[in-house]
């Protein structure tokens, strides 16, 4: 059987390949049609540890739902100056290491606008295609962590941002498109194939396909409650279908409830594209700001009419300035 794609192959590749990237900006905003946080406590397993902290589990659901420190993070990279250590392999179909790059970039930021300036940097293999990068991976990587030129009159403000695709096309278009799936779970968005609801895992008939945990740990120098996603053991190949996080643990600062770190997994396959990712996000403060300070990404991509894609790359942010 073939199935036509309803995308120009590298427009596809384009949309799959953002949704891991997109997971840093933000995750899991509430909506009225997700479950309530009275029936999802109801889905939750509490550590004694957790019991007997006496925690408010409804109230603590619904700050993780409305959570904008992780996306805040993020933002806050627009107004500071810092200094990036850029890791980028890229491996062939056997794993063999087929390109690289290293480099030390610095942004920096003056009267409104950011420019960056690259310190450092050595590559190998077949990373450029003349003086763009060869790989979708690699040209993402770029487009979220490098600055190209000069940037101005942006802000770090998360309160009130409305999230729209009008009069925006291609790539912008795309990032915008997943910037709502991650911000407003539960609500259909045209464009994005196969996934669907299946992000939303508040939503009740998605949420039964998980198993949620509260935990009290340390975490970085930190004593954190540590909030757990995981897909439930045995599910058959048909409710294995629903699910696109393998697992997701993020820690919050007992105290202050910001975010300190996530790891994640998610994987999904259909007969246009599958993809296998692992990426981990740790977090710091800079003065009153909290922002990221590493960020680690192992993903595994095919798309149809495309050839496969296997990266690995590290961001470590630090040298902040304001």
């Amino acid at each position: 059987m073939i199935i036509k794609c309803p995308f120009p192959k590298n427009e596809l590749l384009r949309i799959i390949i953002l949704i891991p990237f997109l997971l840093l900006s933000g995750f899991l905003r509430a909506q009225q049609d997700s479950v309530d946080a009275a029936a999802l406590e109801r889905m939750i397993n509490l550590t004694e540890v957790v019991v007997r902290s006496d925690l408010n589990v409804p109230a603590f659901i619904r700050r993780i739902k409305d959570d904008t420190t992780f996306y805040k993070a993020f933002r806050n990279l627009r107004i500071l100056g810092f200094t990036s250590f850029n890791d980028i392999r890229m491996f062939d179909k056997k794993d063999r290491l087929s390109a690289s790059l290293q480099s030390k970039t610095r942004q920096h930021v003056s009267n409104g606008c950011r420019t960056m300036d690259v310190l450092e940097e050595k590559s190998s293999g077949n990373m450029y295609d003349g003086d763009d990068f060869r790989y979708f991976t690699a040209q993402l990587y770029a487009s979220l962590f490098f600055t190209e030129g000069k940037i101005c009159g942006e802000n770090n403000i998360v309160k009130g941002i409305a999230l729209s695709t009008k009069s925006k096309k291609g790539l912008d278009k795309h990032r915008e498109q997943l910037k709502m799936m991650f911000f407003n779970p539960g609500k259909k968005i045209p464009g994005i194939p196969f996934i669907g609801n299946k992000i939303n895992i508040f939503d009740p008939e998605v949420a039964r396909y998980y198993d949620f945990t509260i935990d009290l740990g340390d975490y970085e120098g930190q004593y954190c409650y540590i909030f757990s996603i995981k897909a439930k053991p045995g599910l058959s190949k048909a409710e294995k279908n629903h699910i696109v996080f393998d697992n997701m643990t993020t820690w919050f600062n007992n105290i202050t409830m910001e975010i300190v770190g996530r790891q994640y997994d998610l994987s999904y396959s259909t007969p246009l594209y599958d993809f296998d990712v692992s990426m981990e996000v740790l977090m710091t403060r800079f003065l009153d700001l909290l922002v990221p300070k590493m960020i680690s990404y192992n993903g595994n991509w095919d798309v149809a009419i495309k050839k496969r894609e296997k990266g690995v790359f590290t961001a470590t942010l630090f040298n902040f300035t304001r």
